[in-house]
């Protein structure tokens, strides 16, 4: 089996020691704070505490995608090595790096043109991502070539469930992902849309859930009725949060009653500066595998 690497953006939202664990390179995202540039290097440069604290104080948030000339920095060291390269990127439904990845691929092939350079859009976010990412790695570390990876993430990202809830609506109203009137309504009657990724990895609304409690259990709900055997399941299940570490903790704690047979404790993760910044604070994410994504 000819050597490789598997990389992805920062924005899987995973730990540096998680990522370094696994040896999974990332390339950083980067964005603005107050019109000052950060990379988005999982908490290194600006915490999570402090992002979500500044934003929830009216601190101006912006973000900006890798670009090519950052790509081909960060995968010629591999190709120089002679090492294939299977990149993951965040989802082309809310982000251009896609494209900037496949330009950087197409550059570097004619300058390496005996190595491979395999660029997947991975149609999820965070540390659904980042759980995509982490199959990835165990099915490598079991012996897995290049070639049949790349072609099980094509055939199975779909199949990464992704799904939000946040007790702060103000910035998915100002992104435009819920809208103003709704979001003022819903803020005042305590209604708490619950969203996903469809399958083209965009952000979409499904449900107006009234109240915490009810859109937990209903997290728990879609688990069960999505999620691969159902109440079986027992593969890993992922969780982010922006600083409601405690209801993140109570929401894992009903999915582990309701399916035994997890793949381990349910993993929690701060949300991070790329998706922090368009979601605020007060969100949280569950992701898991599951059937197919079709709408």
């Amino acid at each position: 089996m000819g050597e490789y690497m598997i990389t992805c953006c920062s924005s899987a939202d995973l730990s540096r020691e998680h990522f370094e664990k696994r040896n999974i390179p990332v390339v950083y995202f980067h964005f603005e704070l107050d019109g000052v540039n950060y990379l988005d290097d999982m908490g290194g440069s600006v915490s999570p505490e402090e992002l979500f604290r500044r934003m929830s104080e009216g601190a101006q948030t912006k973000t900006s995608q890798v670009s090519v000339a950052e790509y081909c920095s960060f995968f010629e060291p591999y190709l120089k090595k002679g090492t294939d390269i299977l990149h993951v990127t965040l989802s082309s439904g809310i982000s251009g790096t896609y494209n900037s990845a496949m330009l950087a691929a197409k550059d570097l092939s004619e300058q390496y043109p005996d190595r491979k350079i395999y660029i997947v859009d991975s149609l999820g976010a965070s540390s659904g991502y980042g759980l995509i990412m982490d199959t990835l790695a165990d099915m490598r570390d079991a012996g897995m070539d290049i070639d049949m990876l790349y072609n099980w993430v094509e055939k199975n990202k779909l199949h990464m469930h992704h799904w939000f809830f946040s007790t702060d609506l103000t910035f998915f109203i100002r992104g435009g992902r819920v809208s103003k009137t709704a979001g003022t309504v819903g803020q005042v009657l305590n209604i708490w849309p619950l969203l996903n990724m469809d399958h083209l990895g965009r952000l979409i609304p499904r449900e107006k859930i009234r109240g915490k409690k009810k859109v937990m259990k209903r997290v728990v709900e879609m688990m069960k009725e999505h999620a691969d055997q159902g109440t079986e399941y027992s593969r890993k299940c992922y969780m982010c949060h922006s600083l409601c570490e405690e209801d993140a903790k109570i929401l894992a704690e009903m999915i582990e009653k309701e399916f035994p047979k997890l793949n381990g404790k349910v993993e929690i993760y701060p949300i991070g500066a790329l998706i922090g910044s368009h979601t605020g604070p007060g969100t949280i994410s569950t992701f898991f595998w599951g059937d197919l994504r079709e709408d």
